[in-house]
């Protein structure tokens, strides 16, 4: 395939119709676009039929021609800090809270703080505390009176009701800064704020294949007369085959970012249904063993069969709610999926200790 020696789109039209290195146009997209009349030509277009050009269509698609994208995320602009705890009783009116070290020099962007890994809280702002715990509603509004910037890092506050620290010691609470106040005259904010700035990479995969063109494809070459800068004629040539084979590989391209992406996000929402598998098998077990005195206190008889085969199909319940959702070659809602199964493993662990022998 022809290819300048020097990088760059540097096309020279030849006076006769002469495949040349230099007037062969490798991108078929060249025809689209400075003669769309003989892109049409060419064939009754309903698309380029690739993934690639859909995500063009809708804006999705970024272009690159580097090695190396690199790009910088700011911190948020109001900062909360979580899992902060404080040692003083419920009714104190002063207490002093202890802000984890990760949160104050995240390895993420996560918040805005100063200079020097100091903690974004300052003297004579407000803060609201809120209580962690599932269900709690539970909050202190205060104003800070008291920064150490050293580790540990910890807050002091003076809380605005009259009732004192709504929480009990070393209960976590979320640390959220909403205004200031000072008394009239006195001196203001000491310090400022600057965003985090942290700077991500990525590389891009490399792809690579041949096209090769024999003797009898020279009589499949496409010629474009064109007008120059300077008022002449000059013809190009194109080989339509070798821009489809570029498409080709550009579905290549995103075909294998879907499919990684698929997996790991249907591998994830397995992880997040091990409760489920958990909660199946909990109930099971207990409404087994219920069965299973019912058994004894009865004179029923034993299976060893049953128990066994039941116990081998606890694992495999599980395994195979992994490998149907995720080989699932169409979208589904997971619970469609997981909720059977689980009901399958639950329903094994029932009879495997509903059929335990009767004396351990």
């Amino acid at each position: 395939m022809a290819i300048n020696a020097t990088p760059g789109f540097d096309l020279q039209p030849s006076s006769q119709q002469v495949a040349l290195a230099t007037n062969y146009i490798t991108n078929f997209d060249f025809l689209n676009q400075y003669l769309p009349d003989t892109y049409e030509k060419e064939f009754e277009r309903y698309g380029n039929r690739t993934v690639a050009s859909f995500l063009r269509m809708v804006g999705a698609e970024m272009p690159s021609n580097s090695d190396l994208i690199k790009w910088a995320e700011q911190g948020r602009l109001h900062t909360k800090y979580t899992a902060c705890t404080s040692a003083a009783a419920a009714a104190a009116n002063v207490a002093t809270w202890t802000i984890p070290t990760a949160q104050v020099n995240p390895a993420a962007p996560a918040s805005s703080q100063p200079t020097g890994g100091f903690s974004a809280i300052r003297v004579g702002q407000t803060v609201m505390i809120s209580d962690e715990s599932p269900g709690s509603v539970l909050s202190n509004k205060a104003i800070v009176t008291g920064v150490s910037n050293v580790a540990p890092f910890t807050v002091t506050v003076a809380y605005y009701e009259a009732g004192g620290q709504a929480m009990a010691a070393a209960t976590n609470c979320s640390i959220f800064i909403y205004g200031s106040e000072f008394a009239k005259g006195q001196v203001g904010m000491q310090g400022s704020l600057e965003a985090q700035d942290l700077i991500f990479e990525n590389s891009p995969i490399i792809i690579k294949d041949t096209y090769e063109v024999s003797g009898s494809d020279m009589a499949q070459i496409g010629w474009v007369e064109i007008s120059t800068e300077n008022g002449g004629t000059g013809y190009l040539w194109y080989l339509k085959s070798e821009h489809e084979t570029r498409l080709r590989f550009d579905d290549y391209l995103e075909a294998s970012t879907y499919v990684t992406q698929t997996f790991i996000i249907r591998l994830a929402l397995i992880l997040f249904s091990l409760p489920i598998f958990l909660v199946a098998a909990l109930v099971g077990g207990v409404d087994g063993l219920v069965e299973r005195d019912l058994r004894r206190w009865g004179g029923g008889r034993e299976s060893s069969n049953v128990f066994n085969l039941a116990r081998r199909s606890v694992v495999p319940s599980f395994v195979a709610a992994c490998v149907v959702y995720i080989s699932l070659p169409f979208s589904i809602n997971p619970v469609i999926v997981i909720l059977p199964f689980a009901f399958l493993l639950g329903l094994a662990v029932r009879i495997g200790f509903e059929r335990l022998k009767k004396y351990f």
